[in-house]
């Protein structure tokens, strides 16, 4: 049997994928910084909780030592934690730049290392990294939470070469949008009230986004595990895995167009 373990795993994608494996017959770590508030996965067999913070050093030594003794090892890794940092680049505190940083590139980063040494002795192993849409388009005020998708996906795909050497495999999952909690519970607000300059195009992006017929393509938490399922089982070589419909929408509409055309697409549908 083998074993999977999910960063982020308390809500959303995490925890529908926890969930997807486990009825798949897969052992499951679901990690999380307070697992002592998770009630709903504890009632399944097969899957275990552990403490994990991808932005504390010593908590990711931790799990990932008790992890590999849980169930005699790991086979895959889906770096799945993170969220979203949005609005004027300029109103971002230093703090928030460098939390939307730690979490997203450098929290996935080290969690990548320290399971390295475990894939390298099994001479076998598989990273998924959840990027997003946004780690190939740009939409106005994202410009935080794109620069480190961007960078994961930089990262993996050359990771992914130096890897393949051992036999080590290196995937990118790439969600559209998900009917979770995003909007709310993994969404930092970037304001400043002295700073009213950037307050009119927020407005426009906050009445494009809250429109309620752009959910109508967005999937849902399972829709995405059913990707990651893929991505971990299918034997294939392939790098990225779109998820969702609005998602190869998207990233089709963007190889049909030239870069500028595109950027003048994104700005006439989202700034008018």
């Amino acid at each position: 049997m083998k074993t999977i373990l999910i960063t982020g795993a308390s809500s959303g994608i995490g925890k529908a994928t926890a969930i997807y494996f486990q009825q798949k017959g897969w052992n499951v770590i679901a990690t999380m910084r307070t697992p002592q508030n998770e009630t709903e996965l504890t009632a399944f067999q097969n899957i275990k909780l552990v403490q994990l913070d991808v932005t504390d050093d010593k908590s990711i030594e931790n799990a990932t030592s008790e992890s590999i003794k849980l169930f005699g090892g790991v086979d895959v890794v889906v770096n799945n934690a993170g969220y979203g940092a949005v609005g004027a680049f300029e109103a971002a505190t230093q703090a928030q730049i460098k939390r939307q940083f730690d979490t997203n590139l450098f929290g996935l980063m080290n969690v990548t290392k320290a399971f390295l040494p475990h894939f390298r002795s099994k001479k076998a192993g598989l990273f998924i990294n959840i990027s997003s849409i946004g780690g190939a388009v740009t939409f106005p005020t994202f410009s935080l939470y794109h620069s480190t998708k961007w960078a994961v996906e930089g990262f993996s795909e050359s990771l992914g070469f130096e890897l393949a050497e051992l036999g080590i495999g290196v995937k990118i999952v790439q969600p559209g949008g998900v009917k979770t909690d995003f909007a709310g519970r993994s969404l930092d607000w970037l304001v400043n009230p002295d700073i009213k300059d950037y307050d009119a195009t927020l407005e426009k992006i906050q009445k494009v986004f809250s429109n309620p017929e752009r959910a109508n393509n967005y999937s849902t938490s399972e829709m995405i595990a059913e990707v990651i399922f893929e991505a971990a089982t299918d034997g294939k070589k392939q790098m990225r895995y779109l998820a969702g419909a609005d998602a190869v929408q998207l990233y089709q509409t963007r190889r049909a167009l030239s870069n500028d055309e595109f950027i003048e697409m994104i700005k006439t549908n989202f700034l008018g």
